[in-house]
């Protein structure tokens, strides 16, 4: 048997020896396979990394290598001599069995498994000890032919590298890798890395769900009906319609879904580059998959910024607020649970007693959505008892700039003709006041900074500002009453006193002004943040207030300090040559997912009418763009070819049953390019086989640790499967033959200044665009230098330091430097900390105000009471009018989708769909522990079994998410119970006119989705519910 029969599974380690040496070949046995572990000289019996280690797990030529033509030797977990295979439990049966017949004693007949010698005391039990074959049984089943250096290309942050072993042509299992060089003696060692989800990826190796061939659907999407085609049928059919498109001017109506490029930015190029080339659109995904904290682009200007979890171990106060470390961040969780036994007290922040939450010192537990509510209320015990760090207050923030109260804008120095300003913006020159009571500007506003990110000018103040103050101004428009932003802030956060706080979010009075007072106390404080806030609708309102708590106390900018944000991998270390590989062009048609979901899921039209309004005049404005883009007369087409790869939209999407019901049956196409059977791939039209983690070329990196390391292939590709690069660029190849056979002409661009070529869209596909080398990149390694080679964080100019993909496989490499999309930069013998460009150096924050910017004078933050942080109650129709909060974080049994369908993980938990409801909501039901109920509400009903939870709080029902549609009995899955919406405010552009600060830019800015804020009830199946 081998790794493309279909039936191969996990259980075929009853193959016979023969077999396995079908597959071995001649040249993967010999006479040293034959020779038992104890009769090898000590080095041979484990091999050094560096001699057992390859680039791509091919075969070390060592003493063992057999000669060609050589008989195979003992297949594994054979004993040394015989070609019977022997499972664990025959083993343990012999060994009975010869304890039994005794000492001297032969086994039962003289063909035995296991002729053994008896019991020989020894004087020297190292020096004397006999040596029996049967010993070396469990020896033999841990060697192996060949080792490679891989990871996991999975949407999370671990970045966990690993030693994949192979014997006999097979992945058989893998190892932590333990090799990152230490750079700081002060912290825990990093080594290893992993999770048990990495520990068991060699099941999906060979697994059932393996997608081995190119299929075709013949039945209905996602009736599970396919048809085995050649790669040129599946190649051809895709070029074909491709080309109509584009010929047709529908370029813009080819989509690409691919998310997180740090974990295999080769794959995510290889499908966007393509697009790129196209003319099509590539849909942003961090944002779709609320992980955007959209707080931080509105305050701090950038996508976001974290320290390497080492960092965490530097902090003496870390707050976990509803990031539940020890199921979400399991490779990075020993610095928070040793930086407990350093001293630092560890304070949780979560609805339900999670698996983090047992682990810290105090628990927190705000009803869910009132994080906000509970932020103020420790932003205004800060405030009320003065513990705010003022100097930081008064040249890092906006809390000293004068705001009109006639306009709630910014007092401007074009407002007021006694200022005098050499600005070449005045509009946009904001004014303080200083201890005098005399009008200054402040340095750093966007007014004198050439775009966003200027750091040729300073924030340094050479002036003492004054918080406290209100003063009538002269302005053109005659005396306006002004005051600062901060007596603004003490305004707003007066509503929050311990009894309204309360009452809001059920945490005791004196509990959470305790925690904030702590906060305040100690030198270095940091917050831990997770998705648990981000998945609601007023998720902006939370990032705000939570990062407030840092600025008050001057907790930014320094080792052990911060609001480090982890959820999905938004940026990726080596950006240029990440971006310059995936998008050659230069000009990138990029989309807000959901945006795009939303428009074309026909739901604007069921959208009340001020926010619908709202979300027409921002397409209207272009602040959001919306592909296809609307024609010269008016009307605008519907997509009709959509891409995925590395993720799975359809199985993630919110308002699932809309985009089932709406969206899909506008795309004529779907090619879904996967390595398992998953939801999406159910409901494509058709789907290609994609290399495993196991079996390709490529980079990993993350923001949790400075390391980049690398995918190798330790085995070749199952069955008829390609990596993600060579599918797209044979697709390429198809689309140039097409075009060329059918004359197409370059089809121009109606958006950027180019031609889309089609006769030359291969050849455009492997050229080195920055060398101008035909052909460079044909192959996924070099596209992997040619990453490292064009990223200043692996090349920095002005050095001879350079990191090549050789220098990853051998171990992981600490980058040299970070680019400028980071705000610090690497240093040698400390963790990553952010924001020391602006706190340390002095630049300025790439906002309006150059400064961290709380107050926000956009007119729908100010229409909305939105231009302070605030606490809101969620939208009211979510789902309809149901008794209980429905809400799906992420498990630890999953990495997304990926590893649900797994069986080991499956076996961990109870092996389906599950919703956890506290005992009281389940007993009022009448429902008991492991009974099949309904969640439903108006949208759908969902099938599944209940788990009683007393850890949640009553009146929440409780779905670890990404389930795949086909493990429900009815075809549903978790999102069939969220609606979709999207905050108007996350649509705006800011300034109005220029958008200097927030801008769309896929996954830095542009409306999240939203998880949480769904009301549902529960019911057995066929009742009335609740």
């Amino acid at each position: 048997m081998n790794r493309d029969d279909p039936s191969h599974t996990e259980q075929t380690t009853d193959a016979s020896s023969d077999e396995r040496a079908d597959e071995r070949g001649p040249d993967e046995s010999g006479p040293d396979r034959d020779r038992p572990c104890a009769d090898r000289r000590p080095d041979e019996r484990r091999r050094s990394d560096e001699e057992r280690r390859t680039d791509g797990g091919q075969r070390m030529d060592d003493d063992r290598r057999p000669t060609d033509g050589a008989a195979d030797g003992p297949a594994v977990g054979d004993p040394a001599g015989t070609n019977v295979p022997v499972s664990r439990r025959g083993f343990l049966k012999g060994v009975g069995l010869a304890s039994v017949l005794g000492v001297g004693s032969a086994s039962a007949s003289d063909d035995s498994l296991f002729a053994m010698d008896g019991l020989q005391p020894v004087d020297d039990p190292i020096g004397d000890y006999p040596y029996r074959d049967w010993e070396d049984l469990y020896r033999e089943q841990w060697d192996w032919d060949s080792v490679a250096r891989s990871t996991h290309s999975v949407n999370c942050t671990g970045s966990c590298s690993w030693n994949v072993y192979v014997k006999n042509g097979q992945v058989w299992r893998e190892e932590q890798a333990g090799d990152y060089p230490r750079f700081d003696e002060s912290v825990p060692d990093p080594n290893p890395r992993g999770c048990q989800k990495g520990a068991c990826y060699t099941d999906y190796v060979n697994a059932e769900q393996r997608i081995k061939h190119p299929l075709k659907r013949v039945g209905e999407r996602g009736e599970g009906k396919w048809q085995r085609i050649s790669w040129d049928d599946a190649l051809t059919e895709i070029a074909e319609h491709v080309v109509e498109e584009v010929q047709a001017g529908r370029y813009d109506a080819i989509s690409g879904f691919t998310p997180i490029p740090a974990m295999s930015p080769v794959s995510f190029a290889g499908g966007s580059r393509l697009v790129n080339l196209l003319g099509g659109v590539s849909h942003s995904f961090y944002d779709w998959y609320s992980d955007l904290p959209p707080g931080q682009p509105i305050t701090w200007g950038t996508q976001t910024d974290n320290a390497e979890s080492a960092d965490w171990y530097n902090a003496d106060y870390i707050v976990a607020w509803g990031s539940n470390i020890n199921v979400t961040r399991i490779p990075d969780a020993k610095y928070f649970l040793e930086a407990g036994y350093d001293g630092t007290k560890r304070v949780g922040v979560f609805t339900d007693y999670s698996q983090t939450a047992i682990h810290t010192d105090e628990w927190l537990s705000p009803d869910p959505g009132t994080d906000t509510a509970l932020a103020l209320g420790m932003a205004q015990t800060i405030v009320r008892e003065e513990l705010y760090d003022e100097a930081h207050l008064k040249e890092q923030t906006d809390v000293p700039l004068l705001v009109r109260e006639d306009t709630g804008k910014f007092l401007r120095a074009s407002d007021v003709p006694a200022v005098s300003t050499d600005a070449d913006r005045p509009e946009w020159m904001l004014l303080m006041l200083d201890a005098e009571g005399t009008l200054r500007e402040a340095p750093g506003s966007l007014g004198e900074r050439d775009g966003q990110k200027d750091y040729s000018k300073s924030i340094e103040l050479d002036f003492d500002p004054r918080l406290d103050a209100e003063t009538t101004v002269r302005t053109t428009d005659g005396p306006v009453q002004v005051r600062t932003v901060w007596n603004e802030l003490r305004e707003e956060l007066s509503e929050y006193d311990p009894e309204t706080v309360h009452e809001t979010t059920g945490v005791g009075r004196e509990t959470y002004q305790r925690v904030a007072r702590e906060f305040a106390d100690v030198d270095r404080a940091k917050i831990i943040h997770g998705k648990g806030v981000n998945d609601w609708y007023h998720n902006d309102l939370g990032n705000r207030a939570i990062q407030l708590l840092v600025t008050l106390t001057g907790n930014l900018g320094r080792q052990g300090t911060g609001l480090d944000h982890y959820v999905g991998q938004e940026k990726i270390w080596t950006f240029h040559g990440w971006k310059t590989l995936s998008f050659p062009t230069g000009s990138v048609r990029g989309v807000p997912t959901t945006l795009w979901t939303y428009y074309h899921a026909g739901i604007l039209d069921n959208t009340d009418p001020d926010t619908a309004a709202k979300i027409r005049e921002a397409i209207d404005e272009g602040w959001m763009p919306v592909y296809p883009a609307e024609r010269e007369d008016g009307s605008r087409p519907d997509p009709t070819t959509m891409f995925v790869w590395r993720g799975n939209y359809f199985n993630q999407a919110k308002g699932n049953v809309a985009v089932e019901e709406e969206l899909w049956p506008k795309l004529d196409l779907v090619v879904d390019v996967n390595f398992r059977m998953d939801s999406t791939a159910m409901y494509s039209d058709i789907v290609l086989p994609t290399a495993s983690h196991y079996e390709k070329h490529d980079l990993s990196m993350t923001d949790m640790h400075t390391y980049v390391h690398p995918f190798t292939p330790a085995v070749e590709p199952l069955g008829e499967s390609k990596t993600d690069w060579q599918i797209f660029r044979e697709l390429a190849a198809k689309i140039q033959e097409v075009a060329t056979e059918r004359g197409v002409d370059p089809v121009p661009d109606r958006t950027f200044d180019r031609e889309i070529d089609l006769q030359s869209i291969h050849d455009d596909y492997v050229r080195d665009w920055a060398t101008g080398e035909e052909g460079a990149l044909a192959e996924d390694r070099a596209a992997c230098e040619y990453i490292l080679e064009h990223s200043a964080e692996s090349n920095p100019e002005g050095t001879d330091e350079q990191i090549t993909f050789a220098d990853t496989v051998e171990q992981p490499k600490r980058l040299l430097e970070a680019g400028d999309h980071w705000t610090s930069d690497i240093e040698e013998g400390e963790a990553y900390a952010p924001w020391k460009d602006f706190v340390q150096d002095k630049n300025p924050w790439p906002t309006v105000t150059g400064r961290q910017q709380y107050y926000i004078d956009h007119d729908w933050f100010l229409e909305l009471g939105e231009q302070l942080p605030t606490h809101k109650e969620g939208p009211t129709n979510t789902g309809g009018d149901y008794p209980m909060e429905y809400n799906t974080p992420h498990g630890r049994w999953s990495i997304h989708s990926t590893w649900r369908d797994s069986e080991k993980m499956l076996r961990l938990q109870r092996g389906e769909p599950v919703v956890y409801l506290h005992p009281q909501d389940a007993e009022e039901r009448g429902i008991e522990d492991g009974d099949t109920v309904e969640v439903f509400n108006d949208l759908a009903s969902v099938e599944l079994q209940a788990k009683l939870y007393p850890s949640s709080q009553r009146g929440t029902a409780r779905m670890f998410f990404a389930w795949e549609r086909f493990q429900f009995p009815d075809d549903t899955n978790f999102n069939s119970l969220v609606p979709m919406y999207m905050k108007p405010t996350q649509l705006v552009q800011y300034p109005e006119d220029t958008g200097e600060h927030l801008y769309f830019f896929p996954n830095y800015w542009g409306p999240t989705g939203v998880n949480s804020d769904v009301r549902v009830d529960v019911r057995k199946p066929g009742g009335d519910g609740g």
